[in-house]
């Protein structure tokens, strides 16, 4: 073709019937995008992602300046675009901001969809499996792991320990080993609580849920396994996902 023609082809236009999950992920996480696919890969679900701008290190001031970025972020996922349910990634970070909070700014820019975090979906998660005794196990410093700990008090949990792997960095956090989660739940007394909760999700954790739980005979809640179940009951999706804990089980 000696000159540029172009033939115009007519294309067939059809919407997709999915449903719409946004996520809004800290700029520093490594692994909470990838624990959505791992176990939505299957599901009639779109997933789209955002970053919202944080810097390291974990502590109480570096969550509260996310909160102002949080209706631009959202606004960003598919820009004038119903999205059904929008996920902040971040469980320690959603108890700095407070849950309403973080809802409330969502909504400035979505107001039609419905709003999970990390330790939203895990109170729900305790409750469905009835679990009111845990053991605890995070990566964060001392200073957060507080906040953790008042934040679960707050809400009928009693916690029997309280275990951390002390990193102030999310890239740190995404490089504790599977080997070492495994090694540091062993021990843990996991005999006289009804669960444990692994909080944070940076830590690569949802790939060893189902030996963990079988191992130690336990229950096992963690961040990203919890906001991705809470995800798809705000969809009514009662698909049951197999191998990533009892949670998505019930």
């Amino acid at each position: 073709m000696s000159k540029f023609i172009q033939n115009n082809l007519k294309p067939i236009i059809k919407d997709t019937t999915n449903a719409r999950i946004g996520v809004i992920t800290l700029s520093t996480d490594f692994t909470i995008e990838q624990d959505f696919r791992k176990i939505c890969h299957n599901l009639p679900v779109d997933i789209f992602f955002n970053r919202i701008p944080f810097i390291n290190p974990l502590n109480h001031e570096n969550y509260l300046k996310m909160a102002d970025h949080i209706p631009e972020v959202s606004e960003q996922i598919l820009p004038g675009q119903k999205i059904d349910v929008i996920a902040y990634g971040c469980t320690s970070g959603t108890i700095a901001i407070g849950e309403d909070n973080v809802s409330n700014q969502v909504k400035k820019s979505k107001p039609e969809s419905k709003v999970t975090t990390p330790i939203t979906a895990a109170i729900k998660a305790f409750k469905k499996l009835n679990l009111k005794n845990i053991a605890v196990l995070t990566p964060y410093p001392k200073d957060v792991n507080e906040t953790v700990f008042d934040y679960l008090s707050k809400n009928q949990l009693t916690v029997d320990s309280f275990n951390s792997f002390n990193l102030n960095y999310d890239s740190e956090i995404a490089q504790v080993s599977l080997e070492s989660l495994k090694e540091s739940i062993g021990n843990i007394d996991l005999e006289k609580v009804d669960g444990l909760f692994v909080s944070c999700t940076a830590l690569k954790i949802v790939d060893i849920l189902d030996q963990v739980e079988k191992k130690f005979n336990t229950t096992v809640i963690s961040s990203n396994q919890a906001i991705i179940w809470d995800c798809l009951k705000l969809l009514d999706l009662n698909t049951k996902v197999q191998g990533y804990g009892k949670l998505f089980k019930n």
